[in-house]
C-alpha cells in the first residue's frame, strides 16, 4: 500500500526505474548462494508490488493494470534474451493474478461481446488486449525456450480471463468445459514447430479481438518483420495476412498500416516478409482504394524510391492498376478546399500535387500505358487544371517539393507540365507536344500572366487529335462545368470555348449550351465575356447558329451590367441572332433591346458605344406592325444622345450617330431630320428638336444633364450648347464637374 501511495506521484517513471534496476541484472545461473536467493526473492517482491498496485487502485484497478503492461511491453523486444524472459514473467504473473483477484467487471463490449447502443466508462476498458495479444504471440518465437514459456504462460491467463469475463455475461453461448480444456491446451509442451504453435494460439484469439485490437496488431507485426529469426519473421507475416484479410478491417486502420509499411520497407530483407507486404498491400487496395492511395500520398509527397516500391506493388495487377489510377485523378480533381496549411493530411492541394508527382513516375512505366490510356482525357484535363491551380501555390507548399526537385530544376509547376508531356507521348501524340512547343505554349502555362494563352495554344493543337477522343474531351469539360467550381472553371471553359471551333462536335454542342446560361451569370472576372466569345463564334458557323438562339434572353441580360467587355461581345452577338428570328420574333426581341441599348450610347468602352448604336439602328429596322407604336418612344428618346454623339471623339462612334439619326428620321418619318443628318448639321438639328415638340423640353433637359459630366469635352460643350446656360461660358472645369469651359462655344 505504501508503494501504492508513492506511486501517485510519479508511479510510471519510477516502474521504470525499478524494471531497468531489476530486469537488467545478471542471468540466474551465473549467480550462486546468498546472491541467488536474493534475485529470487527481489522478483517475487516485484510481483508482489505489482499486484498490490493493482489492487490498491480500487475502482481504477483495470487502468492501473494497463498502465503496468504499458510499461512492460517495450522490454519483451529487447535484444537480451534474459531481459525479454523476466519482463514476460511479470506478465504471465500478473495475468495470472487477474484471473484470481476480482477485478472490477469489464465493459461487456470486451472480447467481442458486442453490446447496440452503449457506451464504454474508461475505467471497464480493456484497450490494449490487440496489443497484449500480438506481443505474445511473437515472443512465442523467440529462439530462447524461456522466453518462449513465459509468453506461452500468459497467453493461457490471458486466455482464462477473457472466458471468465464472457461467462458473466449469460447471452454467450461458449463458456462451457469445452472452452476451459481449449485454454488449458495452450500449457502443453510443444509438440509442434513454433510457427505453427503460434499460429493456432493467435487464431484463438482472434474470435475475441475487437476491430479496434486488430488494427493495433498489425503496426507491430509489420515492425516485427525485420526480426533476425526465420520464425518470429514467419509468425509476423502470418499475423498480417490474418489480420489484413479479416472482414471486419475499418478504413479507418489503413492511414497508420501505410505508414508502417513506409517507414518499416527499408530495413525488410526476407521474402516471406516482402511477399506479406505485397499481399497486404493488394488486399487493402481492392478494399479501400481511397485511404489507401490518399495515405501513401501522405507518407511520401514527392514519391521517394520506397514508395514507388509500394507503388509498384499496387500497380502489379491489372485489376490494381485501374483503382490507383482512378483515385490518383480523384486527388488530382481535389483542389476545391482552399486550405493553407502545409501537412499533407490537412490540405488537399498539397496532395493533389502530390498525386501529380506520382502520375509522372507511372507514366514512365511503359507496362501501364493500357490502363493510363482509358482514362486519358480525364487525367489530361486534371493535369492540365493541376499546372493552373500549381501556380497558386503558397511558399510554405512550394516549398515542401522545391526539396526534393531542386537537384533537377523542377519546380512544382514544372513538374505539372512535364507530366502533361509524358501523358501525351505515352499517348502517341509527340506531335502536338512538338507544335505547343513551337508556339510557346509549354513556357505559356508556367506563368500567371500567360498562363490562359497557353491554355488556349493546347487545346487548339488537341482540336487536331482524332474526333471520338475530342468528342470524349468536349463531354468530360462540360460535365465538369455543369457543377460551379472556382479553382478550376475558368481553365475549363477557355478550353471549352475553344473547342467550339471543331466543326465536327455539333452533336455535343447541346452540352455547351445547357451550362452556358449559368456562366453568363457568372461573378468570376472575365467569365461572361469568355462564355460570349464562345457563342459568337457559334452564331458565325451556318451549321451552328440556330441553336444559339435559346441563349438569346441570357444575352440580352449581359446589356444591363457594368462590364464594357461582356457588352462588347454581347453587342454582335445579339446582331447575329436577330437575322436568325422568323415571324414576329424579330420585331418583338428589336423592341425589348432598344431601351437596353440606349444607356450604352454613353459607355466608356468606344467599340461597345458604337456597336450599340449600330445594333439600335438595325433594331429600328425589325419593328414592324402593332410594335411600331411602343417603338416610337424608344426613337423619340434616342435623339439627343445621337445628337451629342455627333461630336464624339471617336470617329466610328460619330459615324454611327450620324448613320442611325437618318434612320431614326425615316422611322419617324421626319424628312427635315433625314436632311439634316445627312449633311451632320449638328446645330440645325438642336433647332429642329425643340420646334418639332417643344413638351418634350423638360426630357431633353433631363437627358442631357449626365452629358455635362461626360469625360469628353466635346460632348460637355454639346451639352452646355443645347442646354442653353450662358454660365457655361466662362471657365471649363475638370470632367466630373457639373459645368465644362474653355473659350467660346
Amino acid at each position: 500500500s505504501r508503494a501504492g501511495l508513492l506511486l501517485q506521484e510519479k508511479r510510471s517513471s519510477l516502474l521504470h526505474v525499478c524494471f531497468c534496476s531489476v530486469f537488467y541484472l545478471p542471468p540466474q545461473e551465473d549467480t550462486r548462494g546468498p546472491e541467488a536467493s536474493l534475485y529470487s526473492k527481489t522478483l517475487a517482491t516485484m510481483d508482489s508490488m505489482l499486484q498490490t498496485l493493482v489492487r490498491s487502485a480500487g475502482t481504477l484497478g483495470i487502468l492501473e493494470l494497463q498502465n503496468i503492461l504499458q510499461l512492460l511491453l517495450p522490454f519483451t523486444n529487447f535484444q537480451l534474451a534474459v531481459v525479454q524472459e523476466r519482463a514476460l514473467a511479470r506478465i504471465a504473473s500478473l495475468a495470472n493474478f487477474i484471473t484470481i483477484y476480482p477485478l472490477p467487471q469489464l465493459c461487456p463490449c470486451f472480447a467481442q461481446a458486442t453490446v447496440l447502443r452503449h457506451q464504454c466508462s474508461k475505467t471497464h476498458r480493456f484497450t490494449m488486449l490487440g496489443r497484449l495479444v500480438g506481443h505474445l504471440s511473437l515472443c512465442c518465437t523467440c529462439k530462447d525456450k524461456g522466453t518462449c514459456n513465459e509468453a506461452a504462460e500468459a497467453l493461457h491467463h490471458l486466455h482464462t480471463f477473457i472466458l471468465q469475463q464472457r461467462s458473466r455475461w449469460p447471452w454467450l453461448h461458449d463458456t462451457g468445459q469445452l472452452q476451459l480444456q481449449e485454454g488449458w491446451q495452450m500449457r502443453q509442451p510443444w509438440q509442434l514447430s513454433p510457427t505453427s504453435y503460434t499460429s493456432k494460439i493467435f487464431l484463438m484469439f482472434m474470435k475475441y479481438l475487437q476491430p479496434s485490437d486488430q488494427a493495433d496488431i498489425i503496426p507491430m507485426a509489420i515492425k516485427s518483420l525485420r526480426a533476425p529469426s526465420a520464425c518470429s519473421i514467419s509468425m509476423a507475416a502470418y499475423m498480417v495476412d490474418v489480420l489484413v484479410a479479416d472482414p471486419a478491417f475499418q478504413p479507418g486502420q489503413v492511414p497508420n498500416i501505410v505508414w508502417a509499411i513506409y517507414r518499416n520497407l527499408p530495413s525488410i530483407k526476407a521474402v516471406v516478409a516482402l511477399n506479406s507486404l505485397d499481399r497486404a498491400l493488394l488486399v487493402l487496395l481492392g478494399k479501400h482504394p481511397r485511404e489507401v492511395v490518399s495515405s501513401l500520398l501522405q507518407c511520401s509527397p514527392t514519391c521517394t524510391h520506397v514508395a514507388m516500391a509500394m507503388w509498384k506493388v499496387m500497380l502489379s495487377k491489372p485489376q490494381a492498376v485501374e483503382k490507383v489510377l482512378q483515385e490518383l485523378l480523384s486527388m488530382l480533381m481535389n483542389q476545391s478546399l482552399r486550405k493553407t496549411s502545409t501537412s499533407t493530411k490537412d490540405n488537399p492541394r498539397i496532395l493533389s500535387l502530390a498525386a501529380a508527382g506520382t502520375i509522372s513516375k507511372i507514366l514512365l512505366q511503359p507496362t501501364f500505358l493500357r490502363e493510363v490510356e482509358a482514362i486519358f482525357p480525364q487525367l489530361f484535363l486534371a493535369l492540365l487544371f493541376q499546372v493552373s491551380f500549381t501556380t497558386e501555390l503558397t511558399l510554405q507548399e512550394v516549398h515542401i517539393f522545391w526539396r526534393k526537385y531542386q537537384q533537377d530544376l523542377l519546380t512544382p509547376i514544372r513538374s505539372a507540365v512535364q507530366s502533361m508531356r509524358l501523358l501525351l507521348c505515352g499517348m502517341g501524340f509527340e506531335s502536338q507536344v512538338l507544335a505547343i512547343e513551337a508556339q510557346g505554349g509549354w513556357d505559356a502555362l508556367l506563368s500567371t500572366q500567360t498562363h490562359l494563352m497557353g491554355v488556349r495554344i493546347v487545346a487548339r493543337e488537341m482540336m487536331k487529335t482524332p474526333r471520338p477522343l475530342r468528342s470524349t474531351i468536349f463531354c468530360h469539360l462540360a460535365e465538369l462545368l455543369s457543377v460551379e467550381d472556382p479553382t478550376w472553371e475558368m481553365i475549363a471553359m477557355v478550353f471549352l470555348v475553344e473547342m467550339l471551333g471543331c466543326t465536327d462536335l455539333n452533336e455535343e454542342l447541346n452540352r455547351a449550351l445547357e451550362i452556358f446560361p449559368t456562366y453568363l451569370q457568372s461573378q468570376c472576372l472575365g467569365m461572361p465575356s469568355l462564355v460570349l466569345r464562345g457563342i459568337l463564334r457559334l452564331t458565325e458557323t451556318p451549321d451552328t447558329a440556330r441553336k444559339t438562339l435559346v441563349l438569346l434572353p441570357y444575352v440580352m441580360e449581359q446589356l444591363q451590367g457594368a462590364d464594357s467587355d461582356a457588352s462588347a461581345v454581347a453587342l454582335p452577338v445579339l446582331s447575329n441572332m436577330l437575322q436568325l428570328l422568323e415571324g414576329r420574333m424579330p420585331s418583338l426581341t428589336a423592341l425589348a433591346l432598344a431601351d437596353k441599348l440606349q444607356p450604352l450610347f454613353n459607355d466608356e468602352s468606344d467599340t461597345v458605344r458604337e456597336l450599340s448604336i449600330r445594333l439600335f439602328q438595325k433594331a429600328m429596322g425589325l419593328v414592324v406592325g402593332a410594335e411600331k407604336k411602343k417603338m416610337k418612344k424608344e426613337v423619340w428618346d434616342s435623339l439627343l444622345p445621337l445628337l451629342f454623339h455627333l461630336h464624339d471623339q471617336d470617329k466610328r462612334v460619330a459615324k454611327a450617330s450620324q448613320e442611325a439619326l437618318c434612320s431614326a428620321g425615316r422611322f419617324l418619318k421626319w424628312r427635315q431630320l433625314v436632311q439634316l443628318a445627312e449633311t451632320a448639321q449638328a446645330f440645325r438639328i438642336n433647332e429642329c428638336l425643340l420646334a418639332r415638340n417643344r413638351s418634350r423640353a423638360k426630357d431633353y433637359l433631363h437627358q442631357s444633364q449626365p452629358y455635362l459630366q461626360s469625360p469628353q469635352e466635346p460632348l460637355r460643350r454639346e451639352a452646355v450648347r443645347f442646354i442653353g446656360e450662358p454660365r457655361a461660358l466662362g471657365s471649363l472645369p475638370l470632367p466630373g464637374s457639373l459645368w465644362p469651359s474653355t473659350g467660346p462655344v
